[in-house]
């Protein structure tokens, strides 16, 4: 495929390890591996959007060069998820023996490998076990957790964070101006706070916003992204606080039926805002407490208007106290 007919993802994915961006630390280590021509099995883990697919990728470029094709597999453990995948398709390739000199093992990316069944962790923890001399493997997860503890003790593990606001501006900003496409501090600013630390999400939504507008605007980025709701989560959590709970509700129904969010993704940008809001600390954390009961509501069901509109007359309830508690503290003036 032509390099112009790429996805943006695709085209500025950065090739060798000292060109990802904010990973200093795990790229150190990655290096030392490449120093020594030799490492464990690694297990990548973080975020979707963190880079993990990509640090493996220029890691074994860096090991074999033009041999990458004979000796690098890359398979999706979300399509090949398995026993039958672990005892035909991966056993193959590892058992067989490096192509070239220099590395003398073969390296297999397992990519989303938190997907897999039990029963296949299990065959791929016998066969890292039996071909450990000729091939090295490199696991990535979104979530630990999901990786049987005798895969995770055979493993070297790298923990992936999101990316910094301000790094994943400076990367989309790089690409607009490869790419020849006007962007603002508006525009960039706005596909930060979308990507919400997911530099893939980030690039697709400059990508989007580029094509639809040819620019990058806070306009053109909205467009993409529908309407900008977590603006109106804001206005809606203020007039909750300042006691128009009718005018918190309406707005919280315009966001349910117009942008097609569902009660929890809501939920979860409420979440991000309460630490914003001119609360105390005491009252913060009983908002943090209603959230984590109505997020339980929400998972089994219940419906997401109603939930919403309790936590609301709960942050309208805790701001009136805090005002009542105010004036019931304010000065005295003292008698002459």
């Amino acid at each position: 495929m032509a390099t112009d007919q790429l996805l943006w993802t695709e085209k500025y994915r950065p090739k060798r390890l000292e060109d990802i961006a904010d990973l200093e630390q795990i790229i150190e280590r990655l290096k030392a591996f490449v120093r020594k021509r030799n490492m464990p099995n690694l297990l990548f883990v973080g975020p979707p959007g963190t880079a993990k697919t990509t640090a493996a990728l220029c890691l074994s470029y860096e090991l074999y060069e033009s041999r990458i094709r004979e000796n690098v597999l890359e398979l999706n453990a979300s399509d090949e998820r398995g026993i039958q995948t672990v005892r035909e398709i991966i056993k193959d390739f590892a058992r067989s023996r490096a192509v070239g000199e220099g590395t003398p093992f073969k390296v297999l990316i397992l990519d989303e490998c938190d997907n897999m069944t039990n029963d296949a962790q299990q065959a791929l923890r016998r066969t890292m076990e039996k071909y450990a001399s000729t091939c090295r493997f490199v696991l990535i997860a979104n979530y630990q957790r999901a990786i049987i503890e005798p895969i995770q003790s055979r493993c070297s593990v790298f923990r992936f964070s999101q990316f910094p606001e301000d790094v994943v501006i400076g990367q989309v900003e790089s690409i607009a101006k490869a790419e020849k496409v006007r962007c603002d501090d508006d525009g960039l600013k706005e596909i930060a706070r979308h990507a919400e630390g997911d530099m893939r999400r980030a690039i697709n939504i400059a990508e989007a916003a580029a094509a639809s507008g040819g620019e990058i605007t806070a306009l053109s980025v909205t467009q993409v992204m529908g309407r900008a709701y977590p603006r109106e989560i804001s206005m809606m959590l203020e007039a909750s606080v300042e006691g128009d709970l009718d005018g918190a509700m309406q707005t919280l129904r315009e966001i349910l039926m117009q942008t097609g969010y569902s009660g929890r993704d809501i939920l979860r940008q409420v979440h991000r805002e309460i630490g914003g809001l001119a609360l105390s600390e005491g009252s913060k954390l009983a908002l943090i407490e209603a959230a984590g009961e109505v997020d339980h509501r929400l998972s089994v069901g219940a419906d997401p208007e109603i939930q919403l509109t309790s936590f609301l007359a709960k942050l309208s309830l805790v701001a009136s106290g805090e005002r009542g508690s105010m004036k019931a503290s304010g000065p005295r003036i003292r008698p002459s």
